[in-house]
Formats: structure tokens, sequence, C-alpha cells
């Protein structure tokens, strides 16, 4: 094996090992069509595959009409948690919504998606 070889797989390993969660829920949530002034939620689950207890730092939404909430405690290892979220929807028309969780210790967001339609 070469070096270069061997410096893939060691990186690999790397950003392997560095995963803190994993999604037990699919990232993204088709609300399909829903009703004006009706909010609806939705649970998106998660798994602490980090080996030590982890927190969210913060929960940040594209906007101001889905609201966000999740454990403020630790999780443990090898524990599940949800973040709730709650979209209110006012505007008609269709949507797609950007959610960005931040777990402490890591540096890059974790992405979640909602889309759906607002009908009459």
């Amino acid at each position: 094996m070469n070096l270069y070889s061997l410096l893939c797989l060691l990186s690999l390993s790397m950003a392997i090992s560095s995963e803190k969660v994993i999604w037990v829920s699919p990232t993204t949530h088709d609300f399909g069509d829903i009703k004006q002034k009706q909010p609806v939620t939705h649970e998106f689950i998660f798994k602490n595959t980090s080996g030590k207890p982890l927190k969210i730092d913060n929960v940040r939404p594209s906007c101001g009409c889905t609201d966000p909430e999740w454990p403020e405690n630790s999780i443990e290892p090898d524990s599940s948690a949800a973040i709730h979220i709650e979209y209110d929807a006012r505007d008609m028309g269709y949507f797609y919504k950007t959610i960005k969780v931040y777990f402490k210790g890591q540096r890059r967001a974790e992405w979640l998606f909602i889309e759906g339609n607002v009908i009459e």
C-alpha cells in the first residue's frame, strides 16, 4: 500500500469516527397539501453515536414561520432524541424551509428540510 492510499484510509476513518449523530428519520419531510392557518408539526429523530453525552447548542430555522423545540439536557450515548418542528401555515402556496441544527463541539450544522403546499 502506498503512502497516498494510507493517508486516504486514515482520513476516511477519522471522518467516520467524528460523526456524532445519525438521523433515524429522514432529514426531509413533505407535509403535502395543508390547510391555511392550521399549523402542522413533525419530529426529526436522531441518535447520539459519539460515545459521549451530546447537547444541542441551537436550532435555527430559515424563517419565523417555523418554530423548533429540542431537548435542553444532554442526550446520552446510543440514545435517541427528537427535534420537534411546527410550521405556521399562514401564507398560501408552496414552501421549502431549512432548519440548521448545531451540536456542541461540532463546527458544521446538520441540515433538516420541510416542504409542502398551503391551500385554502
